[in-house]
């Protein structure tokens, strides 16, 4: 072997500068040629020299040297497969770029040398290897995963290249998400972006033709799920190709990660358009046994119980987090499709409905059967992850302890990190299991859920805007559990009397400034609860239900100069003050003689939401019931 010749890491490493000095003059010449052999002997020189691409600053000062006009006219020249030697530029611009997109540091990616190529790159697919094909895919995943590379990205006019060959590179798609959700917040004409992110996955989706579609359904799931709302097209043409993507797999023998694909999907698009979506996918023309809602929500429900039992063991499985999204996505099916059957029940004027009532009758039970199965695991997760052992006070349960994987609570043995609270899969079985308590009259599934109270109370404390809130979906469970005495003496032996009055207080002590409606709306919910529990107080109430008073009288309600609340709000107020109401009524007399003052403020609070609620409003009639009982009670002596 000629010793004369770089080409083994076995150089001598005093050569490198002197290589490098050359490589760069070639590089920096006016002649394309010598620019064209300079950036041979650049990638010769990268592939075999580890210690050089080691050298952050001997990297960069290289690809300093490259021009990037001549870098485009390699992109272009090579996407011309009449030009002679056409593939072999391709293939070493492509190389040489791929390369630096791996060595250059993180904030050198953003270079506008690297990611203008973006648009070219997309270009060069239709002519590309196979092989210069991945190379070309994993650069764009590597230049859109910034935001400087994405809004590049979005600007390109045609994707075309990249939408044909999705079905067979999966990185496409990968590519289109990071691009998107990247510019979500970012791009410049929020409904130009929508309609070019409508007609890509129309593109996408008839680019899938003849496929079982799994990567395309997997893409949509992930990408709807956390896409920005108001940019995703309403009413999208290629909706319902999608769902018929979703019930070919489902009627196939499917895989796996076909399971994941249309879980997702359909999980997400239900999500995404709540009102044309459950149509598509629950209603099925056909009135047999095969009809197509039957079938769907009949898989899920086996997937969930059958994965039920040894999902605790996984928990710190790697494969965890993927499975807990299946099952989270199928949960969120099933309490989407309850939704969609009570409004069938409930509307008349639907022509059609969406199974036999055979089929029917088996997949409620099949659904009771799911939610029994799903009680019993949501009681082992909390035992594993925070409580020790159902029934036991949360004061035993206080102490932790350091390990070397962190800290950790004494009587917690299964979960690595303790974040329940942080789990998206039980907010979607806890909603599921919800609906259906209140939906379903099943007085056995309620009994066994009077279990979870303890569980109840603790997520419902822990809810909080920024992180997943179970509250709403706790008050749903509660209204069909508190029908049952065993649920009602449950919620109180729990606290829940006061962690539910310590959020109707916190959600409206201060009115209409920080209240929003939907906070409103579940201090509605929380009354709708409370109240029945007053009302069955025959024997008096204990003392500590007294505090509601006393905090109520101290609220803060804007004057008639004041802006008045939103109807929400006013709603919610005059619950809270019916609450209170129900509250006196059912003390002995002597305890309500030691909160007479504070039953005058209340009286006053009413007084000035009334000088708020015009005559034809919907809570004017609730308002004077209101003030007419106060007013009885202030004057009592």
């Amino acid at each position: 072997m000629d010793n004369s010749t770089p080409t083994t890491e076995a150089q001598p490493a005093a050569s490198q500068p002197a290589d490098i000095a050359k490589i760069q003059a070639l590089l920096k010449a006016k002649d394309d040629t010598q620019r064209f052999v300079g950036l041979a002997l650049l990638k010769s020189l990268l592939d075999s020299s580890e210690q050089l691409r080691q050298d952050e600053q001997a990297v960069y000062s290289l690809w300093s040297s490259l021009s990037p006009k001549f870098l485009g006219r390699l992109l272009r020249t090579g996407s011309k497969p009449s030009n002679k030697n056409s593939n072999e530029m391709l293939d070493l611009v492509v190389s040489v770029l791929h390369i630096f997109a791996i060595l250059l540091p993180q904030q050198a990616k953003s270079d506008a040398k690297l990611i203008n190529r973006i648009p070219l790159l997309v270009g060069a697919v239709l002519y590309s290897s196979e092989e210069t094909t991945m190379l070309v895919l994993q650069l764009l995943h590597t230049l859109v995963s910034s935001q400087d590379g994405a809004r590049v990205f979005v600007k390109v006019q045609d994707i075309t290249p990249l939408t044909e060959i999705a079905p067979s590179h999966a990185p496409v798609l990968d590519i289109l998400g990071f691009s998107w959700l990247n510019s979500m917040t970012t791009v410049d004409d929020p409904a130009a972006f929508s309609n070019q992110i409508n007609e890509t996955i129309q593109s996408l989706v008839s680019s899938f033709t003849g496929t079982d579609a799994v990567t395309l359904l997997e893409f949509l799931g992930y990408f709807l799920r956390n896409a920005d709302p108001n940019i995703i097209a309403r009413q999208p043409k290629w909706l319902k190709s999608v769902v018929n993507y979703i019930q070919n797999l489902v009627s196939s023998r499917p895989t796996p990660e076909a399971r994941s694909a249309y879980s997702n999907a359909a999980a997400s698009i239900l999500q995404t358009y709540p009102v044309e979506a459950p149509r598509l996918i629950f209603t099925d023309t056909k009135k047999d046994g095969k009809a197509f809602s039957y079938l769907f929500i009949n898989l899920l429900l086996i997937d969930i119980r059958s994965s039920a039992p040894t999902l605790l063991e996984q928990l710190n499985n790697p494969d965890y987090p993927k499975t807990s999204r299946r099952l989270a996505s199928a949960f969120d099916i099933i309490s989407a499709f309850v939704g969609y059957l009570v409004q069938c029940l409930e509307d008349e004027s639907l022509e059609t409905f969406i199974m036999t009532p055979d089929n029917l009758l088996k997949l409620r039970k099949g659904i009771s059967e799911t939610m029994s199965v799903t009680i019993e695991y949501l009681r082992d997760r909390w035992d594993a992850s925070v409580a020790g052992a159902m029934g036991l006070h949360p004061d035993a349960r206080a102490g932790t302890t350091e390990t070397a994987t962190g800290t950790h609570h004494t009587l917690a043995w299964d979960s690595i990190k303790d974040n329940v609270v942080e789990d998206m899969f039980i907010l979607s079985a806890v909603r599921a299991l919800a609906l259906w308590l209140r939906e379903e009259d099943n007085d056995t599934l309620r009994k066994e859920t009077t279990g979870l109270m303890d569980m109840f109370m603790d997520l419902y404390q822990s809810s909080s805007q920024e992180q997943l809130d179970f509250r709403s979906s706790i008050l749903v469970a509660l209204e069909g559990v508190t029908t049952l005495a065993k649920g009602r003496d449950s919620l109180l032996a729990n606290n829940g009397w006061q962690v539910l009055t310590r959020d109707l207080n916190s959600t409206l002590q201060h009115g209409w400034r920080v209240c929003r409606s939907q906070d409103a709306s579940r201090a509605t919910d929380v009354v709708r609860i409370l109240l029945p529990l007053v009302e069955q107080e025959t024997g008096g109430i204990p003392e500590a239900w007294m505090d509601l008073i006393t905090a109520v009288a101290a609220w803060d309600v804007p004057d008639t100069e004041q802006p008045s609340p939103p109807i929400a709000v006013q709603e919610a107020q005059i619950a809270v003050l019916q609450l209170c109401c129900a509250v006196l009524v059912a003390a002995n007399r002597g305890m309500r003689q030691r909160y007479q003052h504070s039953i005058a403020a209340i009286n006053g609070i009413a007084a000035q939401l009334g000088g708020h609620v015009g005559t034809d409003s919907p809570v004017k009639e609730m308002l004077e019931d209101v003030v007419a009982t106060l007013g009885a009670l202030a004057r009592e002596r």
